[in-house]
């Protein structure tokens, strides 16, 4: 079982050392999404022109792959963002 009072006792320092460390990498995450969705896109549109036709189905489902890592880091840095926004909020009323 873990142990509740540990994460507790971790100060806001840490918390917020940690929150920017999740956000260099969902950072890189997105970079690195954006680069291979560019890259497979470019493949798929030159094997749609040579009329491939397997070869273009696994060209679409690594563009899909692509979009999902892209939305899932999307959506938490969204999330992340929402949530200091409302801790801000709450602090400044």
């Amino acid at each position: 079982m873990i142990d509740d009072n540990k994460f507790r006792q971790i100060s806001r320092k840490t918390w917020y050392r940690w929150s920017f460390y999740i956000n260099i990498v969902l950072f890189f995450i997105v970079a690195i999404s954006v680069l291979f969705l560019i890259l497979d896109a470019y493949a798929a549109g030159k094997i749609a022109l040579s009329g491939g036709g397997d070869t273009l189905s696994q060209a679409w489902l690594c563009i899909a792959r692509d979009i999902g890592f892209l939305a899932v880091a999307l959506a938490l840095v969204f999330f992340q963002f929402f949530r200091n926004l409302l801790t801000i909020m709450r602090r400044s009323l």
